[in-house]
């Protein structure tokens, strides 16, 4: 059963290094444009705070190298991503951006770690606590692309859903589910079943709308704001 798991903890490494290079072709066109346009952020904020923080729970858990070393490349990954979003998004948005990347992805990591190293002397304690935070933060990683659905829903275009981000969460989420099984760590188990389902809704909301009518030309026409008529 042991070396199962490692041949399953070896195939989710592989799967999640899938999903943190799956944003390269939306990070493209960003940089060929100039522009983050109508991308979301919010994504890779939540996934470059959970993994940081995985990170640091592989670190910490015995037996954990697997989630260490693969989160560790994805949190170096994300925070390209997220330098450049900074670097390219609109002057409007970038105040509340640099606010929930500076919450985020530093003040929050910072009191998640030292808070449990200071209430917690046990090892053991300290590794359950923040497997418990990690849990919780994988749930909104897995969810995160759902905040591009009301541009979704407003527009009938999935041309902001970032596809293969979806595509390989929930694949990522089956694969760990099942190592999380076989090493009987529920903090693995529990965010990455319901990243399964959550990873099943998003691809069937792509799916309806993959080639549903556009109501408007082009999706900027439909989030920006009505124009006074001239008198």
């Amino acid at each position: 059963m042991a070396e199962l798991s490692f041949y399953v903890g070896v195939i989710g490494n592989v799967i999640s290094v899938l999903v943190f290079l799956s944003p390269v072709e939306t990070f493209w066109r960003i940089v060929k444009r100039r522009s983050t346009e109508q991308y979301e952020c919010l994504p890779y904020i939540c996934t470059l705070m959970s993994s940081s923080l995985w990170t640091y729970y592989g670190i910490v858990t015995p037996g954990e190298y697997l989630v260490s070393t693969v989160n560790g490349f994805g949190a170096l990954a994300e925070t390209i991503y997220v330098l450049i979003f900074l670097f390219f998004v609109p002057k409007p948005r970038f105040l509340k951006t640099i606010i929930l990347v500076l919450a985020l992805n530093i003040l929050f990591p910072v009191i998640a770690i030292a808070g449990t190293r200071t209430a917690f002397g046990d090892a053991k304690t300290r590794s359950n606590s923040m497997g418990f935070i990690c849990a919780t933060l994988n749930i909104i990683m897995y969810g995160s692309p759902l905040s591009a659905i009301k541009t979704v829903v407003t527009t009938k275009s999935v041309k902001y859903m970032p596809f293969w981000l979806s595509f390989f969460l929930f694949v990522n989420g089956a694969i760990w589910g099942v190592y999380a099984l076989l090493v009987h760590d529920v903090f693995l188990l529990v965010p990455n079943g319901m990243g399964f389902f959550l990873g099943i809704m998003q691809l069937l909301i792509y799916a309806f709308y993959r080639n549903a009518k556009p109501v408007v030309k082009d999706v900027e026409e439909a989030l920006a704001p009505s124009q006074p008529l001239l008198s």
